[in-house]
Order: structure tokens, then C-alpha cells, then sequence
């Protein structure tokens, strides 16, 4: 079988999840490389499989990477799902077939930001993490829309959404599918309680914990990733948050989410076995 590649971005471990992976992969025998996704040099089509993994550093180039994507053929996930999920406006898609998300609302480039009453947060609609993300009171609507304005100078559009407050007491709910099945859930504590400065890689880490799946928020997981035509998929990552009328989506990672493998051991294992079988 030809090797396999767990595709990356430019930089020193980025992804604690990458080696976890490449050891479960070959630990079944199967060659596996860590590949850079823009680097010119590499030949994807040696590959048997691209499992794209952490390629965070595209989000102020969309375009080229997702021009990179349609051209890699045996890429997982694939490009129509890449394509769909790097780009936030899939919540209102996800709300009009019926499902409940956090209320967002969009702000594209050249128009003009409405701020709903209470806390709020502004972000990219292409984005990875909390990066050029902030969380505003009501009292700061003029620092939010400078906020907007240095978005739409950047030519991407923003985000506009209620800040949950539960967040602050019990954290997004972090459910990962393998394969198509459920396979571990994280607490992910809130990122927007800090300045953007103290939002570290340790303080991240130390956000994170494992957490016991609730019934509820796994059936809502499971019932929109099966709706939406996304249960099959080689991984998912469905980000949830309680608000008054029950758990909503916060985000769809369908494209390069940390799996947070090293928190699950038999998930690395159960993702090598399926990318073996998907590039065989």
C-alpha cells in the first residue's frame, strides 16, 4: 500500500494530535509521513490518503488553500466537506434545515454591524480558534465595529453573536465521531474571559478536560451530523453550548479539528484503523 500523509501547516508541533496519530498508524504498519499542505515540493498523488489535520494557518488565504484541496484527490475529509465548513456562513444554513445554533448574525464585507442587546462577540467568518476573535460588552458597540471595520479592511466578513454565558460555568461541549461514530467528549472552557495577549497555547491546554457525554447533546450531535448528510465522514468534531432552550451548535469542525487525541487513547487507534481501510 503507498504511504499515507497527515497534512499540516508551516511551523514546530503544531498539533500534539499529529504524532499521537502517526504512531497509531504505524503501529499498524502503515507508512505515514507529516506533510505541509501549501509546501510546493510534495507530490500528493504518491499518497494513497491526505488526512487533513491541522492546516490552521489558511484562514487569511482561504482561497488558495481550498484551490489546493480540489486538486488533491484522495483527500479526507473531502474537498465539498472542507469547502462547506471553513466558512461560518454554514451556520445559517445549519439553521434553516431546523437546527438550533447559536443566533448569529453575518456581517460581510461593506456592510453595517447590528449588535444585540448584552455581551456579544465578534469574529471572522473564516477563522481558527479564538484568533482575531473578542467578546464585547453593550457599553462598547464603537470598539466592536472597529473591530468589523479592521475585518472588512482584511477583505473577510464578520460574525456578530450573543456571548453564552455558559460558557463561563460549564465550557462548550467538544463531541468527536470517528468513522462515523461517537468516540469522546471535551469540555473546551472559555477562551473569551481573558485578553486576547494571556489566550497562550498553555492557557489553552489548560482549558481542556474530559468530559462525560450528556444524552441530549450526543442525540442533537447525531441527529445534525446524520441530517446534514456528514455522518460518514472520516472525522467530526460537533462543538456544542446550552442555552436556555437546550443545546445549540457553536461550530461544525469538519475540516481540521483537533481531536484531542491524546486525552483518548483508543481514538487514535480507531482513526488509524479507519484511514488504513479508507486508503487501502
Amino acid at each position: 500500500m503507498r504511504p499515507v500523509c497527515v497534512v499540516t501547516c508551516s511551523g514546530h508541533d503544531v498539533d500534539p494530535d499529529s504524532s499521537v496519530l502517526l504512531d497509531a498508524l504505524r503501529a499498524r504498519g502503515v507508512a505515514a509521513e507529516l506533510v505541509v499542505w501549501d509546501d510546493p515540493s510534495v507530490d500528493w498523488d504518491r499518497f494513497a490518503l491526505c488526512v487533513v489535520c491541522s492546516t490552521w494557518d489558511y484562514t487569511r488565504r482561504r482561497a488558495q488553500f481550498l484551490r489546493w484541496a480540489r486538486g488533491v484527490s484522495r483527500l479526507a475529509n473531502p474537498y465539498p466537506v472542507i469547502e462547506y465548513s471553513t466558512d461560518k456562513h454554514y451556520l445559517a444554513d445549519v439553521e434553516a434545515r431546523g437546527y438550533r445554533v447559536v443566533p448569529s448574525v453575518f456581517c460581510d464585507v461593506g456592510g453595517e454591524p447590528v449588535f444585540p442587546a448584552g455581551n456579544f462577540v465578534v469574529k471572522p467568518c473564516v477563522g481558527a480558534g479564538s484568533r482575531d476573535t473578542d467578546r464585547y460588552r453593550d457599553t462598547e458597540h464603537e470598539r466592536a465595529r472597529a473591530h468589523v471595520r479592521e475585518l472588512h479592511g482584511e477583505g473577510r466578513d464578520a460574525l456578530i453573536q450573543p456571548y453564552v454565558h455558559s460558557v463561563d460555568e460549564s465550557g462548550e461541549r467538544a463531541l468527536v465521531f470517528i468513522d462515523g461514530s461517537f468516540s469522546h467528549a471535551m469540555t473546551k472552557g472559555a477562551m473569551l474571559n481573558v485578553s486576547a495577549l494571556d489566550r497562550n497555547f498553555l492557557y489553552r491546554t489548560e482549558q481542556l478536560a474530559p468530559a462525560s457525554a450528556e444524552p441530549e447533546a450526543l442525540d442533537f450531535a447525531q441527529g445534525l451530523l446524520y441530517g446534514l448528510g456528514y455522518g460518514d465522514l472520516l472525522y467530526a468534531r460537533v462543538d456544542l453550548v446550552r442555552l436556555d432552550e437546550g443545546w445549540a451548535l457553536m461550530e461544525l469542525e469538519l475540516a481540521e479539528p483537533s481531536l484531542f487525541l491524546g486525552f483518548e487513547p483508543r481514538a487514535a487507534v480507531a482513526l488509524a484503523r479507519a484511514i488504513e481501510r479508507r486508503a487501502r
